[in-house]
């Protein structure tokens, strides 16, 4: 489910990442030097001497050099703090222009009916995944009903696993080391090399006593309880060998102990003529010893394994199998039912993320607005200033020159300077006012919204799909 909601994490990856490095600040337009102005234009010397030759002339109408000189520094600065106003605005235009609302917009509108989409494809997976591990199931059911009907059982097997087969394995293995270190004490009087010959010795009589006894019982005696004649026949064969084996050999290990306590070589094939011509001839207790102990041991074994695992061949199987199948169907259902409420869990939390990612937008599209604003208030502000200033260097002028005059000064000295404001070329074509914008993000809410609830339906149907699968292939219960 990883892959889901491709075109959501796409959009949400998009709103989040910054569309511009733009740092505010009011200092855009600084304010221009009266005083450095005057003084590189030397406004009170030049009118100093233009005032002794009486210049302008006093019908003069138009200005003079220097007004010109000054009214062209204040259209320098008007110029440039224009070129830097149109600077900032393109800057505005293009953070606008990178919100992008309208692109955001119409791929959510995209985005919605793919995400469900991708929501319902989940469901359909995850049915099909049930659909076979529910076949499945059922064929394991029907393979232990039928072996249960075949063969009359109605019983659960005998299962031994964990501590339970640990421990009856250890029987084993400490009847088989108990054995054959007892047999070791008992044969080694007949040994050149003592008690440690005598468990050499004995670890063969061991080996076959408990090992032939475990193999048969596994494989043979237990086939008794099955209900296939031959098969039965085969398991009381079995307990007939297992009588037969079982006394044989541990009373040859007997008459082997007595007879190599006085004769060394050939002292197995000569027990086992004993054997065969009086099996019960035994002439030491400790000989009926080591016969008793072996059997002893011999039965324990034999009861030890046929609770080794269930009796009755095959059944064990078959009923492991079904229950690993009902493992897996219930594992594998529980997983999925996780993810589709993990996957809806997911969804929620990027609808609310693109929510506020789209907010932010909102926010960042008002303060771009607010700035640009305040920066086109500052320009106008800047034009008052000029115009002020123009008006204090132009005063400066004539007044320093009328003072320096014998004539009247020119009337046009006395028409206050009106400088010509300059407004900025703005299209606001396209663009969208704080109420659209507020209008849009509503009804993408609203759409959002419709689609969390429609992916939250469409979880609890496929939730109800994935159960629905127990109604239609209903279990059956095995005793």
């Amino acid at each position: 489910m990883a892959g889901a909601f491709a075109g959501l994490n796409r959009l949400l990856g998009d709103l989040r990442e910054s569309n511009h490095d733009f740092k505010a600040t009011t200092e855009i337009f600084p304010p221009l030097d009266v005083e450095k102005v005057a003084k590189e234009l030397r406004l009170a010397t030049l009118a100093e001497e233009r005032g002794k030759q009486d210049l302008p002339l006093s019908t003069a109408k138009d200005r003079d050099d220097v007004e010109i000189d000054v009214i062209n520094r204040i259209e320098e600065a008007k110029a440039t703090a224009y070129h830097n106003l149109e600077d900032h605005l393109q800057l505005f235009k293009g953070r606008l222009s990178g919100l992008d609302f309208q692109g955001q917009f119409s791929n959510i509108e995209k985005v919605n009916s793919a995400s469900l989409s991708d929501f319902k494809a989940e469901v359909v997976k995850g049915r099909n995944i049930l659909h076979g591990l529910r076949h499945k199931l059922q064929n394991a059911d029907k393979e232990l009903k039928a072996f249960q009907e075949k063969h009359k059982i109605f019983r659960a097997p005998r299962s031994t696993q964990g501590a339970s087969m640990f421990f009856k394995i250890s029987v084993i293995v400490f009847i088989f080391l108990f054995e054959w270190i007892a047999n070791g004490f008992l044969l080694s009087k007949g040994s050149e090399m003592g008690v440690i010959g005598g468990i050499v010795e004995a670890l063969f009589f061991s080996f076959l006593n408990i090992g032939f006894t475990l193999v048969l019982t596994l494989f043979g005696i237990v086939l008794i309880s099955h209900r296939n004649l031959f098969l039965k026949l085969i398991g009381v064969a079995a307990i007939c060998a297992y009588a037969l084996m079982t006394t044989s050999l541990n009373l040859v290990l007997a008459h082997f102990r007595e007879i190599s306590g006085s004769l060394i070589d050939g002292a197995g094939m000569l027990a086992v003529d004993r054997f065969l011509n009086s099996p019960f001839g035994l002439t030491e207790l400790q000989s009926w010893l080591l016969f008793g102990v072996g059997l002893l041991f011999s039965v324990i074994t034999m009861i030890d394994g046929l609770y080794l695992r269930d009796p009755y061949v095959g059944y064990a199987r078959v009923y492991r199998q079904r229950d690993q199948a009902e493992k897996d169907y219930y594992e594998t259902q529980a997983e999925l039912i996780d993810g589709l409420i993990e996957l809806r869990d997911e969804h929620h939390e990027k609808v609310d993320a693109i929510v506020e990612q789209l907010n932010g937008r909102r926010r960042e599209h008002n303060a771009i607005l607010a700035h640009r604003a305040k920066v086109l208030a500052l320009f106008q502000s800047y034009q008052d200033q000029l115009e002020r200033s123009a008006i204090q260097l132009l005063a400066r002028y004539r007044n320093a020159n009328i003072q320096a005059r014998s004539t009247e000064a020119p009337k046009y000295f006395s028409s206050p300077f009106k400088l010509d404001r300059l407004k900025p070329t703005m299209t606001a074509v396209g663009e969208l006012s704080d109420k659209d914008i507020a209008k849009a993000i509503k009804v993408t809410q609203d759409d959002l919204s419709g689609q969390i609830k429609a992916i939250a339906v469409t979880c609890e149907q496929g939730i109800e799909e994935f159960r629905e699968l127990d109604k239609l292939f209903p279990e059956v219960t095995n005793v």
